[in-house]
């Protein structure tokens, strides 16, 4: 369980409070949109109504003793790039803040931001992903060049065993999972049959997923 303040409750950050809450951590949820706190009090620990570019509002949120401090506010950048460096400077241990642009995420890491996100390019990106290749289920881009995948097993695949098929030396990726009729079987093992009606769950650099790829198409 963590800590967390979210400031800022438009789509992203109503979505964020009540997710992060029903993981089990301790939400407190500020806005300026009195209506907006009041409807999501029922679902976070702890709300409060104010404009965040007021150093003393933040200040007295005590802003240090949360694991993760989010900033969410979207109608204003320079009010985002405010709150992100006013946070650091009250001692903030961990400050996220949302962008919608390369440029905005530049000043917000330079202002104090420990890590930027971008929910509408990434949501965009997934879809453009999943919906361009008929053979993708799901897909979960990591750091470092590594992707997750959920894909059909190729036709070659079917009928032999994960440690046969030596995928992790031969194919460079790793199966972490099985679904079938929606059931899941996570980390199976070497003498794991594949068959033609489950889903593979892989990991893997995006580069050797894409060879895959290319040889579902």
């Amino acid at each position: 369980m963590k800590t967390v303040l979210i400031i800022g409750l438009g789509r992203f950050g109503r979505r964020l409070a009540t997710r992060m809450a029903e993981l089990g951590n301790e939400v407190m949820i500020v806005d300026q949109n009195a209506e907006i706190v009041e409807k999501l009090l029922p679902y976070v620990t702890d709300g409060k109504i104010g404009d965040c570019t007021d150093e003393e509002v933040l200040r007295s949120l005590g802003v240090n003793n949360f694991d993760i401090c989010f900033v969410c506010t979207g109608n204003s950048f320079q009010s985002s790039l405010e709150i992100t460096d006013q946070l650091k400077t009250l001692g903030a241990k961990r400050v996220i803040s949302k962008a919608d642009r390369d440029i905005q995420a530049k000043f917000l890491l330079k202002n104090g931001a420990d890590e930027v996100v971008y929910p509408n390019r990434d949501i965009a990106d997934k879809v453009a992903v999943r919906c361009s290749m008929n053979n993708v289920f799901d897909y979960v881009e990591l750091s470092q060049g590594y992707s997750i995948y959920e894909i059909p097993p190729l036709t070659k695949w079917i009928g032999k065993s994960i440690k046969d098929l030596d995928i992790r030396q031969r194919y460079k990726i790793s199966v972490i999972s099985t679904k079938e009729e929606g059931s899941l079987n996570m980390l199976p093992g070497p003498d794991h049959i594949i068959s033609g009606s489950e889903h593979l769950v892989v990991i893997g650099l995006q580069k050797d997923i894409d060879h895959i790829l290319e040889q579902l198409r």
